[in-house]
């Protein structure tokens, strides 16, 4: 995991931490030794996995890259700079475009774009025959897929910063941004846009909701508080995306709390102790997330008590969970995609890819999932 000094120029101070003062029970055992990641367990498939088609984007270049799909088409980059287009049914290449600079963040797709970023903070549109529409520079690097819904392009950059872009040219509508603490978790995550309200989560454990048209803060709240000694102690950082349904928005910190609010006014519904730095999912009365030590779990969303845990997957960098139909989905360091049971969290199927590393949650293609390795192989399967 890396650390940034905020108060220093950006990216000037990276730090890459092994041991979290505090956390020895994340990160090695009590006698001090380090933990392995669990072994894979030997389980009876409920379910069968096809893979419909699989396409080499090429490596991600260490970035967390993700696909976008639309209704007839997906997008799909590298950390090369390269974008691509892909016939869904069939992950046949429609066409191919330079965005003249490394990936960092992508890819985002909607209102007739095609949208990435890179590391210098260089944002790119294509439209969706591949030909660029614009291209703008934002305050720093991109690291997550920009975002767009009703005329507006939304970038999160990596000082913190969240731009409000015009889907025409790129000229910025409005911004948003907030004081952070000393030290803060070098994050990978965007935004999430619903219903014309853009849902963030920051260094520090706050969660806000902001107007998508304007920009204007519509509520913010604690998620978590950070406490502790030292600097390192005190972090307590969203670095997942927030997750919404009609009656209410939940978020999870790394070294702080899972908690969920009224979506209307922001009045606190539930709070559990429960570090993540990976994310959570809901779905109908439950919320499912993962934890930073990679358990999947599931919560009630109404109280947050538990429902189940699967513990198979410790320290195996299982990413955020995504439910689909009666599963949860999650990928992990090896490359394994696994189905869980939503019920119950037990194995029904499992996928073996590339080997590179799933780092985020599938997205949902045609009735099956799509998942991209950090190999740059991008699989669409189905399950039965």
């Amino acid at each position: 995991m890396k650390f940034i000094r905020s108060n220093a120029p950006f990216l000037a101070a990276i730090v890459s931490v092994v041991l979290l003062a505090g956390c020895s029970s994340l990160f090695g055992s009590s006698s001090g030794k380090p933990r392995e990641p669990s072994k894979l367990v030997e389980f009876k498939p409920a379910a069968t996995i096809e893979v419909r088609w699989h396409y080499e984007l090429g490596d991600a270049g260490g970035n967390v890259l993700q696909p976008a799909v639309t209704s007839d088409a997906v997008y799909a980059a590298n950390a090369r700079g390269e974008i691509l287009r892909l016939d869904s049914a069939t992950g046949r290449q429609v066409w191919r475009a330079e965005s003249g600079f490394p990936i960092t963040g992508g890819v985002g797709a909607g209102d007739g774009l095609v949208l990435v970023g890179g590391e210098k903070g260089d944002l790119a549109a294509f439209g969706q025959d591949g030909k660029l529409r614009w291209k703008v520079k934002v305050s720093s690097e991109i690291l997550s897929a920009p975002q767009v819904s009703n005329g507006i392009v939304v970038v999160r950059t990596g000082d913190g910063r969240i731009a409000g872009l015009s889907v025409t040219d790129g000229a910025r509508q409005w911004l948003y941004e907030r004081a952070t603490p000393a030290l803060i978790v070098r994050s990978h995550a965007g935004v999430t846009i619903a219903r014309g309200i853009v849902f963030a989560g920051f260094a520090g454990g706050r969660m806000a909701l902001i107007n998508l048209g304007n920009g204007i803060v519509m509520w913010e709240v604690p998620v978590s508080q950070p406490r502790g000694n030292t600097e390192l102690e005190r972090i307590s950082d969203i670095t997942s995306l927030p997750v919404a349904d009609d009656e209410q928005v939940c978020a999870a910190a790394f070294q702080g709390s899972v908690a969920c609010f009224e979506l209307a006014q922001g009045n606190p519904l539930w709070s559990r102790e429960l570090s993540s730095d990976k994310g959570v999912a809901l779905s109908r009365k439950s919320l499912y997330l993962t934890d930073a030590s990679g358990v999947v779990s599931a919560l009630d969303k109404t109280t947050g008590s538990s429902l189940w845990k699967n513990d198979q997957l410790t320290l195996r960098r299982t990413s955020t969970p995504y439910v689909f139909g009666n599963y949860v989905a999650v990928g992990d360091y090896e490359g394994y995609v696994h189905f869980l049971n939503r019920d119950d969290g037990s194995f029904v199927a499992r996928l073996k890819t590339d080997g590179g590393s799933i780092d985020e949650a599938p997205v949902e293609l045609d009735r099956g999932l799509l998942v991209q390795t950090s190999s740059g192989g991008l699989y669409s399967v189905v399950v039965h």
